[in-house]
This record gives structure tokens, C-alpha cells and sequence, in this order.
């Protein structure tokens, strides 16, 4: 359990560090997407910022997983939730950024918040994700992907929060996909469904969010993510795993969760930071 929070807390600590690396690199990137375009990630590919930040993205992702196989959904998500507080510390440091007082105390909500998840949580659920829950992964991908073809074709103004939405959805597939693994072996990941929500869907959630940043407000978008990849996922790992917390500490985590994501969208303009390169400048 010990080990699982810790793993939980890296993966927090990676993806908001991350997030500063790849906002720089999406601001100053010089075309603007109008579509759902792949190639905007290849573009940003030559940005060495972007590059370290996926470095960060792949170590928080294998804390995820580790986390995953041993916490219920709602804590782990909780926690990559979080990492909005990492960011918003990291733009302080790095680029300046001012956090106002609320914002100071949003941060010491969601470590609260994730404490009393910790206090609460019990093992994962013994919920088994058998061929049905990984149909149901596929079709949802599908459907994501679908989704965020439209909303990108829409006005900047409502697809920017619609593209952050499917972003969340998106990264909310990859961690019930994560957590339905059989295993780790080639021949394992192979043969398992899951393996490949875990591409599809977060290519799919990290194109449709970096789209988003480039067209729309970022606090619109951030809040429309997290909201996408914590309430869904932690509703799907009750219901249909099985997760739950230490016998009589249902409320307890409620608060907590409650806490810490309602304080993550209170920080939700640190999804990009808001001192980044103008966009004509390329970094090279």
C-alpha cells in the first residue's frame, strides 16, 4: 500500500513537470492545427523540451501502472489529478509565475485531499476486467476518437473545453487499460486488447489536448480534462472492479477525492503556462 501512494505521488510529480516542458513547446510551435492533425505531434517532436517532457510522461506512466496494481482507480487518478500543483510550483520556479493566495491554498488542498485518499484507500477491487470490459475499452476508444474528429472541425471557443473533455476521457481509458492488463510479457501484451487502448487512447488524449492548448483558453481545457480522467475512471473502478476504501472510511474518501480534484481545477490555468515563449519564436 505504502509503495502504491509513493508510486502514485512520482507519477503526479512526472506528469506535471512534464506539463511545463510540453505547454512551451505546443505555445511555441508556429502552425496552429485547425483539424484533428497527427502531424502537429511530429512537429513538436523537434522541440527538445517536448521530447523531455514525453521522457517524464513514459517514468509517471509506469509509476501509474504500478500504483494501479495495487489502488483502487479513484486514489491513482486523484493523485495524476494532482499534478497540477506540481506544475504550478515548477512555473514559480522556472518561469516566474505567480500563485495567488487561493492558488497557495488550492495546493494545500489537494495534498490534504490525497492524504485523506491515502488514510482511506483499500486494495485494489477484486473486480475481474474480463472480454467484455475490454470490448467495452475498444468501442469507447472508437467513440472518443469520433468525437474528438467533431469537435475539432467546431469554433475555437466550444472545441477547445470539448477537445480537453475527450482528452480526459481518453487518459481515463488508458488507465483502465492499464489496470486490465493480464501481464507483461510480449507474448502477453500481444494478445491482450488493453495493450492497445493504452496506445490508441493516449496518442489519441495527448493529440486532442495539445490541440486544445493551441485554440482555446487553457484553464477551459485543463478543467474539462481532469474533470474527463478522474470522474469517470474512479465511478467505472467502484462500479465495475470493485474498488473501495478500509472498512468505514467511505466518507473519508469521498472528502479526500472531492478535495483533491476540486483543488486541481482550482489551479486548472497552470495546464499551460502562461509565460511561455511568444509563438513566433521557434525553439530549436
Amino acid at each position: 500500500m505504502s509503495l502504491g501512494l509513493l508510486s502514485a505521488l512520482a507519477a503526479a510529480v512526472c506528469f506535471g513537470l512534464a506539463s511545463v516542458l510540453q505547454a512551451v513547446a505546443a505555445r511555441a510551435d508556429e502552425q496552429r492545427a485547425e483539424r484533428l492533425d497527427p502531424r502537429l505531434l511530429l512537429r513538436l517532436l523537434g522541440h527538445w523540451r517536448f521530447v523531455l517532457g514525453l521522457g517524464l510522461d513514459g517514468l509517471g506512466y509506469v509509476a501509474m501502472v504500478a500504483a494501479l496494481r495495487v489502488l483502487p482507480v479513484f486514489v491513482v487518478q486523484a493523485a495524476v489529478a494532482a499534478s497540477l500543483a506540481v506544475t504550478a510550483i515548477a512555473a514559480t520556479r522556472f518561469f516566474g509565475t505567480t500563485l495567488r493566495r487561493r492558488e497557495w491554498t488550492a495546493v494545500v488542498v489537494v495534498c490534504l485531499g490525497l492524504a485523506l485518499l491515502g488514510l482511506s484507500a483499500g486494495a485494489e477491487g477484486p473486480g475481474r476486467a474480463g472480454d467484455a470490459f475490454r470490448i467495452g475499452l475498444v468501442v469507447s476508444v472508437g467513440l472518443l476518437a469520433a468525437a474528438g474528429a467533431l469537435a475539432a472541425r467546431l469554433p475555437a471557443r466550444p472545441a477547445a473545453p470539448l477537445l480537453g473533455l475527450v482528452s480526459g476521457l481518453g487518459f481515463g481509458a488508458v488507465a483502465l487499460a492499464s489496470r486490465a492488463l493480464v501481464g507483461f510479457r510480449p507474448g502477453e501484451l500481444l494478445r491482450d486488447p488493453a495493450a492497445y487502448v493504452i496506445v490508441v487512447a493516449g496518442s489519441l488524449a495527448f493529440l486532442c489536448l495539445t490541440t486544445a492548448l493551441q485554440r482555446g483558453s487553457v484553464t477551459a481545457v485543463t478543467a474539462a480534462m481532469v474533470v474527463g480522467e478522474t470522474v469517470p475512471p474512479a465511478v467505472i473502478g467502484v462500479v465495475l472492479l470493485g474498488d473501495g476504501t478500509r472498512p468505514g472510511f467511505g466518507p473519508v474518501a469521498l472528502l479526500g477525492f472531492l478535495a483533491a480534484v476540486g483543488a486541481a481545477l482550482a489551479l486548472a490555468r497552470f495546464g499551460e503556462v502562461e509565460t511561455a515563449p511568444a509563438p513566433a519564436r521557434r525553439d530549436q
